[in-house]
């Protein structure tokens, strides 16, 4: 997959979960087979004031890594653009976060009520770029109000490289289904590479998403969470060959391992806690994951976390 003249080794790729894909996910997700990861959401205007919380959610350890900035100022994300893609292998705009907080300020999905604006802001991004400069949205604010494929076409006119469409509204939140009629009405409108995403949680889903929609390719957001091997499965089968099949013990050595990099980016105390709804994920399905989930919620050590984690393995 070829965006803006960078050559992605593949067309599976992680998407951009405020709270979920921090570097020590990313790392994991790249090893396991992700082409493309984005960062979690970064504030432009944060960037403008040196905000130095903001600068280390940009870290990618030199992974094929998109920075992703939200803002609704033109001139704040112009200026915020050039230090964004010094980190990572060029910036995407979101236009798609539905939550409250981010909405509230005119950002995000918001922007979607607003494709005047949402050109203006790309525009201002690829003015100020050295690198391609992305845009992700939804399908539109709501049922009543369908744009993506009006604003996706914007975005090409203002010089986006690429396009990623999360199938649902803002107003459905992560409820009901993602609708790839709207993604195939986007592919009608642009010639850009076109990503496409939602409710993708294993290799048949990605392949019939591409297929239905005419997307280059497939980002994969909550399907990953607990299962990051998801990106070698899909990956696999867009090549055409059988996927991967691990055992429960590989990947509960999986989640050792990416609580381990969580420990040792974010110091034992803080890495546990927000290690742990990781490791909730990593045992859904397994016998007994009511009980190791509570052994989980009390766990405030790396060791203990690597014994219960174990447990899993035994208890399959």
């Amino acid at each position: 997959m070829n965006i803006g003249g960078i050559e992605l080794k593949n067309n599976v790729i992680l998407a951009p979960m405020a709270g979920v894909a921090d570097l020590p996910f990313r790392i994991v997700c790249h090893r396991l087979g992700a082409g493309l990861s984005y960062t979690e959401m970064v504030s432009a205007k944060a960037l403008e004031f040196n905000n130095q919380k903001t600068f280390r959610l940009m870290e990618t350890e030199a992974l094929p890594t998109a920075v992703q900035l939200f803002g609704h100022e033109p001139e704040t994300v112009a200026r915020a653009v050039p230090l964004a893609e010094k980190m990572g292998l060029f910036v995407d705009i979101n236009m798609g976060c539905p939550a409250p907080k981010i909405t509230g300020n005119g950002e995000g999905c918001a922007l979607m009520r607003d494709p005047v604006l949402a050109g203006e802001i790309i525009a201002a991004a690829v003015e100020a770029a050295t690198k391609p400069v992305t845009v992700k949205m939804r399908a539109g604010w709501d049922m009543e109000h369908i744009n993506a494929p009006l604003l996706a076409e914007t975005a090409q006119k203002n010089g986006a490289a690429a396009v990623t469409v999360h199938g649902r509204t803002r107003s459905q939140f992560y409820s009901g289904s993602s609708d790839p009629k709207v993604i195939k009405a986007v592919r009608e409108r642009v010639t850009v590479p076109l990503i496409a995403n939602g409710d993708v949680d294993g290799a048949e889903a990605a392949l019939s998403l591409m297929e239905e929609t005419g997307a280059d390719g497939v980002m994969i957001g909550r399907g990953s969470q607990g299962r990051p091997w998801i990106f070698g499965e899909v990956a696999a089968a867009v090549r055409g060959e059988a996927s991967p099949r691990l055992s429960r013990r590989e990947k509960m050595e999986i989640a050792i391992g990416h609580i381990e990099l969580i420990v040792r980016f974010k110091g034992e105390r803080v890495g546990i806690l927000e290690a742990r709804k990781h490791a909730a994920w990593y045992i859904r399905g397994v016998q007994g994951a009511a009980a190791l989930r509570e052994e989980i919620n009390r766990a405030v050590t790396l060791e203990k976390m690597r014994e219960i984690l174990k447990k899993a393995i035994d208890e399959d």
